[in-house]
């Protein structure tokens, strides 16, 4: 364990460069995940918001065309299951298209999406590739490189397990990223604009050093369960919770419903029942917790046709079990 209550990048005391260390040492562990081998350009944020508004604001001019997905979360703005024919990206590509943006498995749905092959047109027409890795990151294997991924959005709380308010960006590309903020870097004091090198140029204030220090061990705790042995896990509750909740009186689930095609998300409803009113009931007579609503991203709820009701939404996640999943179908079955 590390007591030290010291900034980043703030002095050259002992307890200073320890914290230097930590940041160091999670921006490798970081790239080292997403098979990315330069630090430098491993950029923490507050979230993954944050992070795709740094990464948009800072690419994005007035009327530039961006191409995207029904399934964005609100942050970024297909078939009824939500996946995307990579090559009907082709046809809506434009001379003033300036950014491909895309969710690598929708938080609503849990939908895959075919992100190495729209990445590869993405390459091909020498536009740059943003991929919103929320959901993913953590839960299937990622790689910035052979997924063709010029920007890698994520965040720390979800399956990367660490804390809340961190997250970052991995910069796979020499495109410029105009920085949203100045000022109070602390390596470069005398230095009156934002510096142009990495990690600096889009990093600003003092650095949330003790949520790194927990995303730094969440990802070690990653490396050695493996990525792989996480997806396996997962896919094989995200079936078996399928395979159950079908056994619920009244039931509808939406998206592909095939644990091959989507992360372990899960959204559904009860017939003739608001969503608010059964996550409220499992919540306070079963302890069981349900997202109820439009989960930030109602063009996704625009595309099952729950917009104006929205869903329940279970997240499946390493620490569950099968047991879990039968305490809620018990508990659907006694609504």
């Amino acid at each position: 364990m590390v007591n030290n209550g010291t900034s980043s990048g703030r002095g050259s005391y002992k307890k200073a460069m320890q914290s230097d260390y930590i940041v160091y040492e999670c921006r490798k562990l970081i790239g080292k995940l997403f098979n990315f081998d330069n630090p430098k350009k491993v950029v923490f944020t507050s979230n993954v918001t944050d992070s795709l508004n740094i990464a948009m604001r800072g690419i994005l001019k007035e009327n530039d065309h961006v191409i995207t997905s029904s399934l964005e979360h609100n942050a970024v703005w297909c078939s009824k299951d939500g996946i995307t024919n990579p090559q009907d990206i082709k046809k809506y590509i434009k001379k003033d298209t300036a950014l491909i943006v895309f969710t690598q498995a929708s938080n609503v749905l849990g939908t895959i999406q075919p992100i190495r092959e729209i990445g590869a047109i993405a390459r091909e027409h020498n536009i740059p590739f943003l991929v919103d890795s929320a959901q993913s990151a953590g839960a299937m294997k990622i790689d910035v490189k052979e997924d063709n991924i010029d920007i890698l959005a994520f965040t720390g709380h979800k399956s990367l397990l660490g804390p809340m308010g961190t997250g970052g960006l991995i910069i796979n590309t020499d495109i410029d990223i105009k920085p949203l903020k100045a000022g109070g870097t602390g390596g470069d004091s005398a230095y009156e604009y934002q510096p142009d090198y990495y990690p600096n140029h889009l990093e600003t204030g003092t650095s949330n050093v003790s949520g790194i220090a927990g995303l730094r061990e969440a990802i070690k705790f990653l490396n050695k369960e493996g990525i792989e042995n996480i997806h396996n896990k997962e896919k094989e509750l995200t079936k078996y919770a399928l395979e159950k909740l079908e056994t619920v009186k009244d039931i509808e689930i939406y998206g592909p419903k095939d644990c091959e095609k989507m992360l372990s998300v899960i959204s559904f409803n009860i017939k003739d029942k608001r969503p608010e009113d059964v996550g409220s009931i499992l919540d306070q007579k079963y302890d069981i917790m349900l997202r109820a609503g439009l989960h930030c991203a109602p063009t996704a709820h625009s595309v099952i046709g729950t917009k104006e009701r929205g869903t329940l939404r279970i997240g499946l996640g390493y620490f569950n079990e099968k047991e879990d999943i039968d305490k809620l179908v018990e508990a659907l079955n006694n609504l």
